[in-house]
């Protein structure tokens, strides 16, 4: 190209593919975009002016677009004639090139053109191209969720590159669905259990109230029940014993332990010693968690409580 091909006559326009961005480019020669943008991806229109160009409106697709490929269009990739047979479809996905401004309602598996409007752009979309034949009985096949096109004959590598590609693209769309449908399941569920442990906590003065709360929320019942007898909740665990909670609290700033049923509050193991010592009765299971408090208050009051578990 000579100097007077740079020569540039008045009001020069250019039509070109507009995928984004500010630059505006050919295979020889390169504009910055000034102004307004484009607002939708497509061939549009420019005035050109030195090395700016300013943008005039939408155009019909003009000007040969070189570098040209051809193959299967599977969504937006283009998977062209020369791919070869590949079983993983992560390095499918991988391995395809997008191409831009794709013609809307074009089938699965048709064949198309796609080139470039300079050196080392993106692929856009330019045709479509003659099927080689089998591409009806691979649809077919994609319908009929075959796990191959192994018996339908005449299938080349590109075509059955492409099969897998949408198979593997369609479980993984029904995989998410999947997942999300769960996930809104899931959510609602949490919803509904939160919605009946605020119920819950609103009948917490009564026993039965803070039992039904035990269901949902342990700690939580733990904390209201502890409080009935003037004792501060502290934590909680799963006992070794199936269906036990051990219980920290404290009480005249004591920190105790003990053990209960997780779903009555019933104290199965008190971590102090209440012992009828006159019968030798092991009293820890007529208490429960709102009432065991009271007692080793009165113990220590009478300065007869004594501590197996010590936590502090």
């Amino acid at each position: 190209m000579g100097w007077r091909d740079l020569l540039q006559t008045e009001d020069e326009t250019f039509v070109s593919p507009w995928v984004g961005g500010r630059s505006l480019r050919s295979f020889d020669r390169f504009w910055r975009i000034e102004g307004k943008l484009p607002q939708e991806h497509g061939w549009h229109r420019f005035r050109l002016a030195g090395r700016k160009a300013c943008w005039t409106g939408p155009a019909d697709q003009s000007g040969e677009l070189r570098d040209r490929l051809r193959g299967y269009l599977v969504a937006d990739r283009l998977v062209p004639d020369e791919a070869r047979i590949e079983t993983d479809p992560i390095k499918l996905a991988q391995g395809f090139e997008r191409v831009h401004l794709i013609e809307p309602g074009l089938d699965r598996f048709v064949r198309v053109v796609a080139g470039r409007s300079f050196e080392d752009g993106p692929l856009i979309y330019d045709s479509q191209e003659f099927p080689l034949g089998p591409e009806d009985e691979v649809l077919q096949a994609y319908f009929d969720e075959a796990k191959s096109v192994d018996h339908v004959s005449g299938v080349a590598p590109a075509l059955d590159a492409a099969f897998r590609f949408e198979s593997w693209h369609r479980e993984e769309i029904r995989r998410r669905r999947e997942e999300e449908r769960k996930r809104r399941e899931e959510e609602d569920r949490q919803r509904q259990l939160e919605a009946r442990r605020q119920e819950i906590i609103e009948t917490l003065g009564d026993a039965a109230g803070r039992r039904e709360l035990a269901r949902y929320d342990f700690a939580e019942a733990a904390r209201a029940a502890l409080a009935v007898g003037g004792a501060q909740y502290l934590d909680s665990r799963p006992s070794y014993n199936k269906g036990e909670m051990v219980v920290r609290y404290r009480m005249n700033g004591r920190g105790l332990e003990c053990t209960c049923d997780a779903q009555t509050l019933r104290i199965i193991d008190s971590g102090c010693c209440l012992t009828n010592h006159a019968t030798g009765e092991q009293t820890d299971t007529r208490f429960t968690l709102e009432s065991l408090p009271g007692v080793i208050q009165e113990a220590d009051r009478r300065h007869i409580l004594v501590v197996y578990r010590h936590v502090d």
